[in-house]
């Protein structure tokens, strides 16, 4: 009864309007800035090494902010997520995951200048910053209403996309793979997370900047072994994957088949799972950041997209492609195991196992900070140490309750979340714009 209300709930809250506004934002960002994430993506790169060892006000390095944003997006939704969206919207959901991405680089560009330009010193003498804070000021108190609706949903749907939801897909795979209980690893995972969270965003930050490269080149690494071994398939599965985006995908082997409007749906609702762009939660830990520019940080900013969704993501759709496993009857992280396991049997699925479990407790850790830097919005620091507890427990629930209607409600909240968020990126778009016009005319001069 509950998974079919909230089955209900997320097709409209996913449905055209929903979209075309996600979609539509970012085209909008992205003209208004003169494709500048497309045409700055190098000079992204290099702002991002040239910002180590900054002395300006905030709380961590330039790249310690990415990395926590991207310990946050690179998770469970590049393995699990891609394989859900392409087993049931077919090869044709990733090139939608692609547009999602193109003009998620604008989007999440302007949500990390915003954060950045309207942040604020908390009591505890933290920068903190992001779309609840934007809206406040630069929409104005009438707007107020606004921002603690993103707050509220940002606090709750962290225990979801950020938390249950990975914990859950973590015990699922440790458990089938090497015969761990979820006891186990939820009791083991939920210390890990609260020992992280004790130091709090410097503690966070240097733990993201540690683990996120090195899982993440290990990953595509693995991927790479798979494509090489098939290599001659590449050039046909880029081909079905266009094609399929256009057209409805026929029913083949356990693949049920789709139309064209489930493969948007899919691609977009698990793009924006995946790389966040337009959900507002990135912004928070690029507020955070050491840094003298708001379009600075915003050119490092959109990078995360670009690593989450035009690389590993992409990767782990070719891999599954390639190796034909869409077709079959396995969903979720099983069918990108079952891919690695059909070119090296004896550790392929094992390797998926740890690496998303690595995925999966970095944006554990990374989301307990967007989460709590919402409720310090709504409630003030006194609830930081109340929330930090909550958040371990809820880990330890996840990992052994099962993951059940846990992705419909993380889509669902996504999308409350996102709605706020995208409404105050349009309206202070020309803020944006000024910015950047300004920034760029200043250093050309």
């Amino acid at each position: 009864m509950l998974e079919t209300i909230v089955g209900q709930i997320n097709s409209v809250v996913w449905g055209p309007l929903m979209l075309g506004l996600i979609l539509g934002a970012g085209l909008w960002l992205t003209v208004g800035l003169r494709f500048l994430p497309i045409r700055k993506l190098g000079f992204g790169f290099r702002q991002l090494l040239k910002g180590e060892g900054q002395r300006d006000d905030g709380d961590i390095s330039p790249f310690s902010a990415l990395m926590t944003s991207l310990s946050a997006t690179i998770g469970t939704g590049n393995i699990a997520g891609v394989a859900t969206a392409i087993g049931i919207g077919g090869p044709g959901a990733l090139f939608w995951m692609w547009c999602t991405a193109l003009v998620g680089m604008a989007t999440k560009y302007a949500e990390a200048v915003l954060a950045v330009e309207y942040r604020e010193t908390d009591d505890l003498g933290r920068k903190v910053g992001g779309p609840m804070y934007y809206i406040k000021s630069g929409l104005g108190q009438r707007w107020l209403w606004l921002g603690t609706l993103f707050a509220i949903f940002g606090m709750l749907a962290g225990f979801g996309i950020g938390n249950t939801v990975q914990a859950s897909e973590v015990a699922r795979v440790l458990a089938s793979s090497f015969d761990i209980p979820e006891l186990v690893s939820g009791g083991v995972m939920a210390v890990l997370v609260g020992v992280v969270l004790l130091g709090g965003i410097k503690s966070i930050a240097r733990v993201a900047s540690s683990l996120v490269p090195v899982m993440a080149v290990t990953y595509l690494l693995g991927c790479s072994v798979v494509l090489v071994v098939h290599i001659g398939e590449i050039p046909q599965a880029l081909g079905l994957i266009v094609v399929s985006a256009f057209t409805s995908t026929a029913a083949e082997g356990g693949f049920a088949g789709a139309a064209v409007m489930v493969a948007i749906r899919m691609g977009v609702a698990r793009g924006i799972f995946s790389n966040e762009a337009g959900l507002g939660s990135a912004p928070i830990a690029h507020a955070a950041a050491k840094t003298d520019s708001p379009v600075r940080q915003g050119s490092i900013a959109m990078l995360g997209t670009f690593i989450d969704t035009l690389i590993i993501c992409t990767l782990t759709g070719l891999t599954l492609i390639v190796t034909n496993v869409w077709t079959g009857t396995e969903q979720g992280a099983a069918m990108t195991a079952s891919a690695f396991a059909s070119v090296v049997p004896i550790w392929g699925d094992k390797f998926v196992a740890v690496v998303l479990a690595l995925f999966a407790f970095t944006t554990i850790i990374g989301w307990s900070y967007y989460g709590e830097r919402c409720a310090e919005f709504l409630f003030g620091t006194k609830v930081i140490v109340p929330y930090r507890i909550l958040w371990t427990l809820a880990v330890f629930v996840g990992a052994v309750k099962g993951l059940g209607i846990a992705w419909l409600i993380a889509d669902t909240l996504n999308a409350m979340m996102a709605i706020p968020n995208l409404i105050a990126l349009v309206l202070l778009s020309p803020v944006v714009f000024r910015l950047t016009r300004e920034w760029f005319a200043d250093q050309e001069t």
